[in-house]
C-alpha cells in the first residue's frame, strides 16, 4: 500500500519521538516507524534500565562502605528481583510510546525501513512518501570481528539476564563496560574488563580515570589493558576468551562474555544508497542544519549523526534543532561543544569542556588546577574514599574550560560547570562572594576547587 506524509520518522526512541509529536503538534502529517520495540535506547537499553542497577549498586556500596562507622550488618544485590524491579520502568514502554503516538494521530508502522528514492521508504508491504523524511534511529553494538563472536553478549541484553553469572568478561573499556562492572562486582560476580589499546574510558580525563580504576580495582574488578579480542569459545566449564597481542596472548575463563566494545549508528539496514543519502564509516554526513548534505529531504538526530557524541541530552537537543529546521527552513544549527558527560560507577566520574591534552593540542594557554577531596567531611561522613578534581581555567580572562571530576554527586556538579562553560563564567562567578551555595552538599565542594583560583 502507497502513503503520503509530509513527515516519516524512522526511530521511535527520544529524537524520534520529540521530532514526531512536535511536528504533528504544528499540523504535519507524520508517520513513526522502528525494526524494534516502540521507546528506543534510553528507555529500554540504556539510560533508565542503567539508572535502576546502578542506584542498587551504589546502595550496596554505600552501606559496605560505612561498615564500622555505625551501619552495621551485611548487604546484597538479589538480581532476579531487582531485574523484575528494572522491568516495571521498561516493559511498559512500547504499548504507551505506540498509544501516545496513536492518540496524537501520528501514523505508527513496524519493521525494516528501507529506502526507495530520495523521498520513499519501504516498511514492511507499506510505501511511504513523505516531503522530509527525519533518521533517528538510534545505535547498536559494534560488529565483533573475530572467531566466537557469536557467543558474547550484546549488552543491550545485560540488563534483561535471568541470572547473574560467577564469572563475566566485558570486552571494550568504555563506559558501558565500566557500569555493568561495577554493577556485577558489587552483585558478587568475578569480573575483568578488556581494553584493546592502552587506555580505558578514553573520553575522559586521564588522572580521573586513574581514580576511577584503583576504585574499581578495589572492588575486584580486573582491569587489563592493551587486551584486544582475538577469539571466544564454548568448553564444557563454560567460555574461552584469548585477547593480547601476537605472542602475548592471556586466556581469561567465563560464564558470560558481554560486549562493550562501542556503539555505531544502526543504518546499515535502511539502503540508504538509494535514498541518496552519503555516509561513511561513523554514520550520516550532514551540514550544521542536521540536513543530509547529498539529500535535502532528509534531517538526522541522535547517534546516526556522524558527529554525533551518541549521548540521550543531545538526542533530545538534536531533534528540537530538526523540528526547528523542519518547520521554519534552517534557522538553527548544531554545537556540540558543551556536552558533560557521566560514567554511572560507584563513584561516578563526570567531564566537560577541554581536557589538558586537548588544550595543548589547540595551543590554548590555560590554569590547571586538580586536587582531592576525600577529607572533605562531606565524602568522609559517607566513607567515600576516591574524590577528586581538575579544572582548567583561561588564565588571561579566568573563564572555566574544563572539568574533570570523580566522586559523589558529580553527575549533578558536572552540570554547574557546563553552565559556566557555556556562558563564559569566570572562577569568580562560581565563587562564595557571588554565591552562597547550597552546604553541606557536594555542590558546595566547588568552593575548595576553586579556592586557589579566585581573585583574593
Amino acid at each position: 500500500m502507497e502513503r503520503e506524509y509530509d513527515l516519516l520518522v524512522i526511530g521511535t526512541g527520544v529524537a524520534g519521538s520529540d521530532i514526531a509529536w512536535h511536528c504533528r503538534a504544528a499540523g504535519m502529517r507524520v508517520a513513526i516507524t522502528d525494526s524494534r520495540d516502540y521507546g528506543g535506547t534510553c528507555a529500554l537499553r540504556g539510560c533508565v534500565p542503567k539508572r535502576v542497577l546502578a542506584g542498587a549498586a551504589a546502595a550496596v556500596a554505600r552501606i559496605r562502605d560505612l561498615s564500622g562507622r555505625g551501619v552495621p550488618g551485611e548487604v546484597s544485590i538479589d538480581w532476579p528481583q531487582l531485574v523484575a524491579f528494572e522491568r516495571t520502568f521498561t516493559d511498559p514502554v512500547p504499548r504507551r510510546k505506540e498509544e501516545s503516538f496513536r492518540r496524537a494521530g501520528i501514523h505508527t508502522y513496524h519493521g525494516s525501513a528501507r529506502f526507495a528514492g530520495e523521498n520513499r521508504v519501504a516498511v514492511g508491504g507499506d510505501t511511504l512518501t513523505a516531503r522530509y523524511i527525519a533518521i533517528a534511529a538510534g545505535a547498536h553494538p559494534r560488529p565483533l570481528d573475530v572467531p566466537g563472536a557469536d557467543l558474547v553478549t550484546p549488552s543491550d541484553d545485560f540488563f534483561y539476564l535471568e541470572a547473574l553469572p560467577g564469572r563475566i568478561v566485558f570486552v571494550g573499556g568504555g563506559y558501558i563496560s565500566f557500569e555493568f562492572a561495577h554493577v556485577a562486582a558489587r552483585a558478587g560476580s568475578a569480573t575483568t574488563i578488556l581494553q584493546r589499546d592502552g587506555r580505558v574510558l578514553t573520553g575522559f580525563d586521564p588522572d580521573i580515570v586513574d581514580r576511577l580504576v584503583l576504585a574499581s580495582k578495589e572492588i575486584g574488578i580486573d582491569v587489563q589493558v592493551h587486551m584486544p579480542l582475538v577469539s571466544v569459545e564454548r568448553t564444557a566449564a563454560g567460555l574461552r576468551v584469548r585477547a593480547g597481542r601476537a605472542g602475548e596472548e592471556k586466556v581469561f575463563d567465563a560464564d558470560l562474555v558481554v560486549h562493550g566494545a562501542g556503539r555505531v549508528p544502526a543504518i546499515e539496514g535502511l539502503d540508504l544508497a538509494a535514498g541518496n543519502v552519503e555516509t561513511d564509516r561513523r554514520g550520516i554526513a550532514v551540514n550544521e542544519y542536521l540536513q543530509s548534505v547529498s539529500n535535502p529531504a532528509v534531517y538526522v538526530a541522535g547517534d546516526a549523526n556522524r558527529a554525533s557524541p551518541q549521548l540521550t541530552p543531545v538526542a533530545v537537543r538534536d531533534a528540537h534543532i530538526v523540528v526547528d529546521n523542519i518547520l521554519h527552513g534552517n534557522v538553527r544549527t548544531a554545537d556540540y561543544s558543551v556536552v558533560p558527560s557521566v560514567v554511572f560507577t560507584t563513584p561516578p566520574a563526570a567531564s566537560v569542556g577541554l581536557t589538558e591534552a586537548a588544550a595543548k593540542e589547540k595551543g590554548i594557554p590555560c590554569i590547571v588546577n586538580a586536587g582531592d577531596l576525600s577529607g572533605r567531611f562531606t565524602n568522609r561522613s559517607i566513607g567515600e574514599k576516591h574524590v577528586g578534581y581538575k579544572l582548567l581555567v583561561d588564565g588571561d580572562s579566568r573563564r572555566v574550560l574544563g572539568a574533570h571530576l570523580i566522586g559523589p554527586h558529580v553527575e549533578e556538579v558536572i552540570n554547574v560547570f557546563a553552565l559556566a562553560i557555556r556562558h563564559d563564567l569566570t572562577v569568580d562567578d562560581l565563587a562564595l562572594d557571588a554565591i552562597p551555595w547550597a552546604y553541606p552538599s557536594s555542590v558546595y565542594d566547588i568552593i575548595h576547587m576553586i579556592y586557589p583560583l579566585v581573585r583574593k
